[in-house]
């Protein structure tokens, strides 16, 4: 044990000390690196996710160069409020489960627009009618991709 700090009794610098050998041994959350390969595979498990329930119209975003936000925008559609509302609700449970990532929703009540954020990878899941409203891929999207959205 080493003497106190100056200024500081012995029990705080014991508090200290327990302090930062527990945030140094802290696994970092996968969200928080920055790294691409953990973005990457949030979006991998996005895709599946949304795929596995049903979602149309599925469009991807990369954010790289445009915002500091997020590194992909990921936009798709379900068929009535209730879809909507299941699929980011099982997009969440399941980024939890194989990859530890807490994603925040916002929208589920209403079920129209309902908004998933991982950190890197922001999920938009609409009704038709509401995402035709909005039209979020006109406002990401270049030119070229909008022609051809698979090209996203």
């Amino acid at each position: 044990m080493h003497s106190p700090t100056p200024g500081r009794t012995k029990a705080e610098d014991n508090v200290l000390s327990l302090s930062t050998q527990a945030a140094q041994s802290a696994p970092s959350a996968p969200h928080m690196t920055g790294d691409a390969t953990t973005s990457d595979a949030i979006l991998a498990v996005v895709l599946q996710s949304i795929e596995d329930d049903k979602a149309e119209d599925i469009v991807q975003i990369d954010l790289s160069g445009k915002s500091e936000m997020g590194d992909h925008m990921v936009i798709c559609s379900g068929r009535s409020t209730r879809q909507v509302s299941a699929i980011s609700e099982k997009l969440r449970d399941k980024l939890k489960q194989e990859l530890g990532v807490i994603a925040k929703l916002e929208g589920k009540g209403t079920g129209d627009w309902v908004l998933v954020d991982t950190g890197d990878v922001i999920v938009h899941v609409f009704r038709p009618e509401v995402r035709e409203f909005y039209q979020l891929e006109k406002m990401w999207m270049d030119p070229a991709q909008l022609a051809d959205p698979q090209k996203a």
